[in-house]
């Protein structure tokens, strides 16, 4: 039976909401145990939180300063020590975070890596996208070693709370760490909005909203309907917003339950990032842009004047 390892992403003392998208995962391996592993400083306020995740058999934690923040570096020998414990599989979301320390793990271990789980067939064998999504690829890994995997997070919910709550444990993961690797700054966008990776709702905008000074009117809709705001690649590269908002193949993947696109026209490269989003609603003055497609809702006209409606109506 299958063991499953997850690596809990957190930050600032918060789990992330791509560790339960990664237990949601691991449940379609019908595993033995799912167990969630906390490498941090202070591990115990994050690792109270995983242990609420329905499916997770089990927390363990390793409280170490060097855990401070996440370097792959230094994460990665702990992970390897604790996946040799017994374990089958290792997960970590497909995040900044995932894809800096899977990749470690995958290496110290010596076995390749699977990418971007979207789709479990069977214990070792998955499906993931390719060329940008317009191709999806069936993958096997050899099943006689451990086998380490990120985990498409917008093709997953994310695990409900249970009734109870996982038992928490230290972890023996002894080993030496590396100092060659060392924590310098994180610099981050700062927004009272909520997170583009997790938002329920999303609005973006386009190279059709203008300018930088036009794209107040998507911040001002995207506050009326509490949500994040997120931006296509050329409304990225002409300069109208930084580029923490792109959401795309180069940008960010999300799965919001409602997903607003204006201004956008709809290349290939945008609608990877937004393929597993609930209702994907369009605003274009272009009747054949690409995006109205796949939109569940389109209007097709001027958005300067479509959005002052819309807030009406909200308002109403």
């Amino acid at each position: 039976m299958s063991k499953v390892l997850i690596v809990a992403e957190h930050l600032n003392g918060k789990l992330n909401s791509s560790t339960a998208r990664c237990v949601t995962c691991a449940r379609e391996l019908k595993a033995a145990s799912i167990d969630v592993l906390v490498l941090a400083e202070a591990a115990d306020a994050i690792a109270a939180e995983a242990a609420k995740i329905d499916g997770v058999s089990k927390v363990l934690t390793v409280a170490n300063a060097a855990n401070a923040h996440p370097l792959g570096a230094v994460f990665a020998p702990q992970i390897a020590a604790v996946a040799k414990q017994g374990y089958t599989h290792v997960f970590a979301p497909s995040t900044t975070f995932g894809k800096d320390v899977a990749p470690c793990v995958a290496a110290l271990l010596g076995v390749a890596q699977v990418s971007d789980i979207m789709t479990v067939v069977d214990s070792h064998t998955f499906q993931r996208p390719i060329y940008a999504g317009n191709a999806i690829v069936t993958v096997q890994a050899p099943a006689d070693q451990i086998l380490v995997a990120t985990v498409r997070t917008a093709s997953y919910a994310a695990a409900g709370a249970s009734a109870g709550a996982a038992p928490i444990e230290a972890a023996n993961a002894g080993v030496e760490l590396p100092t060659h690797t060392r924590f310098v700054e994180l610099a981050q966008g700062k927004s009272d909005r909520p997170d583009l990776q997790s938002a329920s709702r999303v609005v973006s905008g386009g190279r059709g909203v203008g300018s930088a000074e036009n794209f107040a009117v998507i911040f001002k809709l995207a506050d009326k309907l509490g949500a994040a705001v997120g931006a296509s690649r050329a409304a990225v590269d002409a300069g109208y917003v930084p580029s923490d908002l792109q959401v795309g193949q180069t940008g960010k993947i999300i799965a919001p339950e409602l997903y607003m696109a204006i201004g956008i026209s709809g290349a290939i490269q945008h609608l990877t990032g937004i393929k597993d989003a609930g209702t994907i609603v369009a605003i274009n003055k272009d009747g054949e842009a690409p995006i109205f497609e796949v939109a569940d809702i389109g209007l097709v006209g001027d958005l300067f004047k479509i959005i002052p409606e819309l807030e009406q109506a909200l308002g109403a």
